[in-house]
């Protein structure tokens, strides 16, 4: 009948995503969440960063909740959205509701003096926050395609400081990591014992100048101290189901770095306006990884965990 074809189409679905995953414990190191046009009214938006329309209403912490259980992952890591900018009670607020599922990576607020932006950061490592996102562009713009480094004053105290409280400083090099790899370089020298993530692959585009940068992200693979996430697939210049990517990225930079420094990330909320959406973002990153459970572990939640910490919710 064809209830009965039904049927057998979407156990042999549910068959292959768990073959997929390799029954692996999933965490998705990179999403963001965002108050609903309803829960903005206690948690507003920062003025003039309302979200867009097309996601204003699947970003709460409660969407990504459903589909985070459709995809049986685990946990994830909110990394402070610009919605919200340095207001970060929405996202405490998700943590606190929600400690098994949920940790936060912070933003950094460069216009903080020094003093402010230790006692900002070591308070909210207090409150379920675990790392710290760099964005070189909210620094002073000081040229046409130049910023104040990352690498001085509060950045560098902040960065310094990170280290002591083994909180791992992720990096978004949104215009291509060739503008920021020397103040990378920087950080890298001045606080070894930091560890650095570079969010998306480091924005290495499938261009020939993200060519050229990709090469400078596979130097950085001798410092051990470097992370990278693979996430966003849909930000490197290529279209579902990302054969370039994982030939021109993801192979390299499992050679270069191995699968113990790279995560899988889905961007939440803006891949559900991708055709993979986000359970086929979960399960395509595992598929690459074929036959390689021990990867796998790795790629798909160890390298998290081990970076950021255990979650507690266990699926």
């Amino acid at each position: 009948t064809f209830l009965a074809f039904l049927s057998t189409i979407n156990f042999q679905k549910s068959t292959c995503m768990s073959i997929s995953t390799g029954r692996v414990r999933v965490i998705d190191s990179h999403l963001h969440v965002w108050a609903s046009e309803e829960e903005s009214a206690t948690f507003p938006y920062a003025e003039g960063q309302d979200p867009p329309d097309s996601l204003a209403s699947v970003a709460s912490a409660s969407e990504l909740l459903k589909k985070m259980d459709d995809s049986n992952v685990s946990g994830a890591l909110i990394v402070q959205p610009i919605n919200h900018r340095f207001d970060h009670s929405y996202v405490i607020n998700a943590i606190k509701t929600h400690p098994d599922r949920f940790k936060g990576m912070l933003l950094h607020d460069p216009s903080l003096p020094e003093d402010q932006a230790i006692a900002r950061l070591e308070e909210l490592s207090l409150n379920g926050f675990v790392g710290v996102r760099f964005n070189p562009y909210l620094w002073p713009k000081t040229g046409e395609k130049t910023w104040e480094p990352m690498s001085a004053g509060a950045g560098l105290a902040t960065y310094k400081r990170c280290a002591e409280l083994k909180m791992p400083v992720g990096v978004m090099c949104f215009q291509g990591l060739e503008l920021h790899c020397d103040d990378i370089l920087e950080l890298l020298k001045v606080s070894p014992e930091t560890t650095l993530v570079l969010d998306h692959f480091a924005f290495t585009s499938l261009s020939e100048t993200g060519s050229e940068s990709f090469q400078m992200l596979l130097e950085l693979a001798k410092h051990p101290q470097v992370y990278v996430k693979i996430s966003a697939l849909f930000r490197q210049g290529d279209t579902f189901p990302y054969a370039r990517v994982v030939e021109e990225r993801f192979k390299p930079l499992l050679e270069a770095f191995g699968p113990e420094r790279l995560m899988m990330g889905t961007d939440f909320p803006f891949v559900l306006e991708q055709k993979e959406q986000y359970g086929g973002t979960v399960d395509l990153v595992s598929s690459w990884l074929g036959e390689d459970n021990k990867a796998r572990t790795s790629v798909m939640g160890g390298t998290a965990e081990k970076v950021f910490g255990s979650w507690g919710a266990i699926k």
